[in-house]
């Protein structure tokens, strides 16, 4: 069951992905497709497919699955139904890193850009962590989010600081500024894609570790789980994940919030399910979403942020709200 559950999944993948490429301003034939991977002939379809709308789908469908299971690990080891990379100050600090790099270190190229991203995830994740830790009771589910909060509007508030500081430097960095997957060149999927890939084998290595400490750490503990090492891990892991989908299409919200909770209510709370259902279903969420942003002001395209924005806000009053509702039943 679980499996063909994901063998329609990577169906649906796979079509929304067609879609992506053949749908737009420029609509292009199923057969003009086939034929540009084919024998590439140089014509405008042609050029258009494979500079812009292949590596674009491939691109939003990398990101949207890493955010995804950056989110539902997130959610794991802090035990916070509302944990995900954009409001735990991973994707801020991620940012903050690559535009101070570019003012104070020049930092330009995309390969150093992507390994100053995943240093800025990781710094801003520990500090998150330590703040979220501190008192007698040690880290419980409503500090951690307003560390998560508090931390993410200080790397904003930094980052627009700087940008404003120095207007020349907004041109250099505005690509990791949009959450958008428009405009993006393939080579910069093959900068992060190692990245990536590992942070999803490592996720899925620990996922039987991560179901032991979904009982309780005590109980890990009790049956010789080192929860620290996995929670350390995990935390690599979704550095790897983050910082690389950051580097790549900048801050998107929400992707990481939605899908587990979705996965979750599907295939309830093994993780060597979750993982890959949640990067199956990120991927689709991300593709469907781009596909969508590029016709509610038709020609002009909005960022896919923006559509993920529209679909995460409500989503995540509603997980606020049963999360309020069940601290008090």
């Amino acid at each position: 069951m679980k499996i063909s559950g994901l063998a329609v999944l990577a169906a649906l993948l796979a079509a929304s992905m067609l879609g992506s490429v053949m749908l737009g301003v420029t609509h292009i034939p199923a057969r003009t497709v086939w034929e540009s991977f084919a024998a590439y002939t140089g014509s405008k379809e042609h050029l258009i497919i494979q500079t812009t709308r292949v590596p674009r789908a491939l691109i939003a469908a990398a990101v949207g699955g890493s955010l995804a299971v950056a989110g539902i690990q997130m959610q794991g080891i802090t035990r916070n139904p509302l944990a995900s990379p954009s409001l735990f100050g991973v994707n801020s600090g991620a940012v903050f890193f690559v535009v101070l790099a570019s003012s104070l270190l020049g930092v330009t190229g995309l390969h150093s850009s992507a390994w100053v991203a995943f240093i800025g995830a990781a710094v801003s994740a520990a500090v998150v962590y330590l703040v979220g830790s501190f008192g007698r009771d040690g880290m419980t589910p409503v500090k951690i989010t307003l560390a998560g909060a508090a931390i993410t509007a200080l790397f904003h508030s930094l980052t627009q600081g700087m940008l404003l500081a120095d207007g020349k430097m907004f041109d250099q960095v505005l690509i990791w500024l949009v959450g958008s997957v428009a405009g993006r060149e393939l080579g910069m999927l093959r900068v992060v894609a190692p990245y990536m890939l590992a942070g999803f084998m490592l996720a899925m290595i620990l996922s039987r570790h991560m179901n032991v400490l979904a009982m309780g750490e005590d109980i890990a503990e009790g049956l010789g789980q080192r929860t620290a090492l996995v929670k350390l891990g995990a935390a690599v892991s979704v550095v790897l994940l983050a910082g690389g989908s950051v580097a790549v299409a900048g801050p998107i919200a929400f992707v990481g919030i939605i899908i587990p909770h979705i996965v979750r209510h599907l295939v309830g709370q093994d993780y060597r399910w979750n993982i890959p259902y949640c990067f199956l279903m990120g991927a689709l969420l991300l593709v469907a979403a781009d596909l969508g942003s590029r016709y509610i002001a038709m020609p002009r395209e909005v960022p896919v942020g923006v559509m993920t924005a529209i679909l995460g806000v409500p989503f995540f009053v509603m997980i606020a709200r049963k999360e309020v509702w069940k601290g008090h039943a």
